[in-house]
């Protein structure tokens, strides 16, 4: 579905991303997992068009889409939910939720996937007219990914979704992560708590310092001692 192919990324004249190559075959999840500042969101950015890659190919479902605008990357079926979560916040639930399908003009279909979205996160329906600025930090997570939803993606990009959210939150936020999968959405999660997304994913990518340093079927990966050294806390 989607083949990242020698890329290079740059901020300025520091390279980001040393020629990484990667895929993702339909209906998988799949995570990156990797220290901090490795490179892992600067990959999402690059897939999404935030950032643009100086060298290297990127393929989604057999068309070019390396450097194309962001706009047109959803518009070929691709949302990505930014680490920090970014909802607007002086806007209601309900009008970030409208934001998400910005670019879909069928009516219909925009309502049945906004009833999906309250199915998935009941409590967003509860928060519908509240300022998405006063919700708690998992309600934003679960704005955010519902947002993204509204853009009816065919590949879901996930940037640290547990990030700075209570245990138990994080356990529904996966679990939802898991929901979102079986409806037909492939993931390319990244996320600092390794064990719990390798529990999730089909296969797993490990980035050190802006390059793959070992790829796998994800039970592999949480049995390798290289990979539970420096990501499972040793044991």
């Amino acid at each position: 579905m989607l083949k990242v192919d020698g890329i290079n990324v740059y901020y300025g004249n520091i390279q980001a991303i040393k020629g990484v190559s990667l895929e993702i075959n339909e209906g998988e999840i799949v995570t990156l997992i990797g220290a901090n500042g490795a490179g892992k969101s600067t990959l999402l950015k690059t897939i999404s068009g935030l950032l643009k890659p100086k060298q290297g190919k990127i393929v989604y479902e057999g068309k070019s889409i390396g450097g194309k605008a962001a706009q047109t990357i959803v518009k070929q079926g691709i949302s990505h939910v930014p680490e920090g979560r970014r909802v607007f916040a002086n806007m209601t639930v309900e009008e970030n939720l409208q934001l998400g399908a910005y670019l879909r003009k069928d009516k219909e279909g925009i309502k049945q996937d906004l009833d999906k979205v309250f199915e998935l996160f009941p409590r967003l329906l509860e928060r519908l007219k509240q300022q998405a600025g006063t919700l708690s930090g998992g309600e934003q997570q679960m704005l955010a990914m519902g947002r993204a939803l509204m853009a009816k993606p065919r590949l879901l990009l996930l940037d640290e979704p547990s990030m700075g959210l209570a245990p138990l939150l994080v356990k529904t936020i996966f679990r939802i992560i898991e929901e979102i999968n079986q409806t037909g959405t492939t993931i390319l999660l990244v996320e600092q708590n390794a064990n719990l997304a390798l529990s999730i994913a089909d296969r797993a990518y490990v980035v050190e310092t802006g390059r793959i340093a070992l790829s796998g079927d994800a039970e592999e990966l949480t049995s390798s001692e290289q990979v539970k050294m420096a990501y499972l806390g040793g044991h």
